[in-house]
């Protein structure tokens, strides 16, 4: 389970993400972001609607999983997002944890959030020329 820092309170916060936030899917699940500037780390909710399964036990079973997957993420860690998470199939909930991860990793490399390209930015130095 993720900290209580990196969890959202309240309805309305869900709401801006979903107004303001771009989506990346998979058919498994769907991934909204939105940047927070007012904040100093990530914030995380996963959303596993009773379609997906009518039993909570499985529901919560989904969310720890995801949530364990977003603690263990380290290209999140000091960025000021907001992030939901949509699961859509049940079957997240009994795969193995290395296609699980493989899958969540997939869906952030398409938001271009994976460690390979938020960590390893070349920095560029622009000299400035004096006018004489």
């Amino acid at each position: 389970m993720i900290n209580r820092t990196h969890r959202f309170h309240g309805h309305a916060s869900l709401r801006y993400v979903y107004q303001h936030g771009r989506t990346w899917r998979n058919q498994l699940m769907s991934v909204r972001l939105a940047n927070n500037e007012r904040r100093t780390t990530y914030r995380c909710a996963v959303v596993v609607s009773k379609k997906v399964s009518k039993s909570a036990v499985v529901r919560n079973r989904i969310r720890r999983r995801i949530y364990e997957l977003v603690r263990q993420e380290t290209s999140l860690q000091d960025r000021p997002l907001d992030m939901v998470i949509t699961v859509f199939k049940d079957s997240v909930a009994t795969m193995p944890a290395a296609e699980l991860s493989k899958t969540f990793s997939d869906v952030l490399a398409e938001a271009h959030l994976e460690p390979s390209q938020t960590n390893t930015r070349p920095h560029v130095m622009i000299e400035k020329k004096e006018n004489s």
